[in-house]
């Protein structure tokens, strides 16, 4: 089994509508349906921040039924340390040190994202899931 990590970039342009990226979105996710697509708490932040702070329970659900369709990976005291080794070599933010980390720590053989920032700190693992726009 493929396992991916996805991160929060990536889920939000597959549910909200964004120009360009929104379909790009959507074809890749189609293209890869085989994939066993993977998140951690850290992507269930972001994506529900706004619509919370918003109250929009209809943008909230949608995010609740993709990421139940998800396997979460939980972060662990050791995914911390090691994202701080991240941000420190590679001048990651936090939550992108996490997501890496998190993906790594699990084994997952990419990290979809549209950050080519993280390309260096990820090595091979990286898929720039917009990279044609």
């Amino acid at each position: 089994m493929r396992y991916v990590y996805v991160d929060s970039c990536s889920v939000i342009y597959l549910i909200e509508e964004s120009p360009h990226f929104s379909t790009k979105a959507r074809s890749f996710f189609a293209q890869n349906v085989g994939a066993h697509v993977c998140f951690s708490p850290m992507v269930r932040l972001e994506v529900l921040l706004h619509p919370l702070r918003d109250g929009n329970t209809s943008l909230q659900k949608d995010y609740e039924d993709l990421l139940g369709s998800m396997h979460l990976l939980s972060i662990t005291d050791e995914i911390f340390d090691h994202a701080l080794r991240l941000r420190a070599r590679y001048r990651l933010k936090t939550p992108d040190a996490l997501h890496l980390a998190t993906a790594q720590h699990y084994g997952c053989s990419e990290f979809w994202t549209n950050d080519n920032r993280l390309n260096e700190a990820a090595d091979s693992m990286a898929v720039n899931v917009f990279a044609d726009i």
